[in-house]
């Protein structure tokens, strides 16, 4: 840590004025007192000072002595601009195109699979939504879309770029952010057999040469930066070439850079865990009030739900174990098995199984997080932890802080030696169940990410919530008056 210190300017030396003599002025008050409009003055003021008491003796109000139709004064209002960015302002830099724009332009390139053009298209959200009739209100249809899991720093570039408080000038900027497409970039590398280490480095060595070269990176050696970065920060930390993925954020001028990552390192104070983004990205403040009002109310017929599939390869496989379990206790679990690409983007399937359920088991999935813990919570079902990871350590700008409020842990060595999931749940009340499921809902609006590109009305999205979370961020930077390099 090295301590942020400005040196003092050296004041200029004024000159004291030479102190009166205290004889000549006494003189010169007592001729001032006897002065006959000094005494004038003094009695038109003992004259004023006794109406006044006189005045305020009297038995009736004060509003009598103004004019019936008096306008009031008007109150002292600050500028709404200022109001509305008074945490901080935001520059995008415009980087090669090389960084962006041409990863999005080469969808059909960036797996080894099959195109990504789909989950790319409108702006990130992805493809409309099909086959949900019946699944959501009409109306609401049109807010559903298959989004992919890895597109939020799309989103977030889109967002930012139409947001009241971005400013064209870097000089009048408090926060300075950088739309690299990382998860999009390194996610063609990362299951090709023919990728080296160097083709999953190439282009976040291209951006931070770029961004270290600009004058406001060097001023601040990165701590007023930030950047989204599309996918699990494990993707992005390799320490041996032969070893998964990139190693962007362990290259030189990366590390004071704030990440808002879909799943963080709970042990790293620059990422900064965001919510998966989920299928729901509601057009205005009336679309989230008009969901939180169907799923508070909405005819749930099973007790718990699980949607996921065996990992064949892994021993021990939890995941298995709870496929397992829920299929066991059918009259009270609703299952979704997701072997194969049953549960891919574009279908209701899992959707509809969380909107039907109390609750939703969440184990972790590939790494600790997974997606389903968002479906689950947006459907209004309350999750079910079995690894304290998952959740209550990576998104606290989101979450309550409470993690019995709106959750449910068990600990996993527990339901290996046998403790029943469905004994467990069934111990809460009908009262307790309901409070949880109020929590979860009231905190929905921060899960989604909106539709109009300037925001919502009123309401706060993720993306609000994060953009906020990273001013106030920066603002404590400079307060605490500490960086280090």
């Amino acid at each position: 840590m090295l301590s942020i210190s400005e040196h003092p300017s050296k004041e200029p030396q004024l000159k004291r004025p030479k102190s009166p003599d205290p004889l000549n002025s006494f003189n010169s008050l007592l001729q001032l007192i006897h002065h006959p409009r000094t005494c004038l003055l003094f009695a038109i003021l003992a004259l004023q000072v006794m109406l006044l008491f006189t005045l305020r003796s009297l038995p009736f109000s004060r509003q009598h002595f103004s004019p019936p139709n008096s306008p009031k004064p008007e109150p002292l209002l600050v500028p709404d601009s200022e109001d509305r960015c008074g945490s901080g302002r935001v520059f995008v830099y415009d980087l090669p195109k090389t960084l962006n724009q041409e990863i999005l332009q080469n969808c059909d390139d960036l797996n080894p699979w099959s195109s990504r053009c789909k989950a790319l298209a409108n702006e990130g959200l992805g493809q409309q939504a099909t086959g949900i009739a019946g699944v959501v209100p009409e109306n609401l249809a049109p807010a559903w879309y298959w989004t992919d899991q890895f597109v939020s720093e799309v989103i977030f570039h889109n967002r930012i770029l139409n947001h009241k408080c971005r400013v064209m000038e870097p000089e009048s900027a408090t926060a300075f952010y950088i739309p690299f497409y990382a998860g999009l970039a390194v996610g063609k590398y990362l299951w090709s057999n023919s990728s080296t280490a160097q083709d999953r480095d190439r282009h976040c060595e291209m951006m931070l040469r770029w961004v270290q070269d600009q004058p406001y990176y060097k001023r601040s050696e990165g701590w007023d930066h930030f950047i989204t970065m599309g996918r699990i920060t494990w993707d992005f930390r390799r320490s041996n070439d032969q070893d998964w993925g990139s190693r962007c954020i362990y290259l030189p001028g990366m590390r004071n850079i704030t990440r808002l990552l879909i799943e963080r390192n709970p042990w790293d104070y620059f990422d900064v865990g965001v919510p998966y983004p989920t299928g729901f990205h509601p057009r205005s403040d009336s679309d989230v009030a008009e969901w939180q009002s169907f799923v508070r109310t909405r005819n749930r017929t099973k007790l718990f739900c699980f949607a996921g599939a065996k990992r064949g390869a892994i021993k021990n496989d939890f995941r298995g174990l709870l496929l397992s379990h829920c299929q066991s206790e059918s009259e009270s679990c609703r299952v979704v098995d997701c072997a194969g690409t049953k549960c891919s983007n574009g279908t209701s399937a899992i959707l509809e199984t969380f909107l039907d359920s109390d609750f939703c088991l969440q184990p972790r999935g590939d790494s600790f997080t997974r997606r389903s813990i968002f479906d689950c919570m947006v459907a209004g079902s309350i999750p079910v932890f079995f690894w304290k990871r998952t959740a209550y350590i990576q998104y606290e700008w989101f979450l309550p802080g409470e993690p019995e409020s709106y959750s449910v842990y068990i600990d996993r060595n527990a339901v290996t030696n046998g403790t029943s999931i469905k004994n467990v749940l069934q111990g809460f009340s009908r009262e307790e169940v309901e409070k949880m499921r109020g929590k979860v809902i009231d905190y929905i609006p921060k899960f989604l990410y909106a539709k109009p590109q300037d925001g919502l009305e009123s309401v706060k999205d993720a993306f609000d919530i994060a953009l906020e979370g990273v001013m106030r961020r920066f603002k404590e930077h400079g307060e605490w008056g500490f960086r280090w390099k």
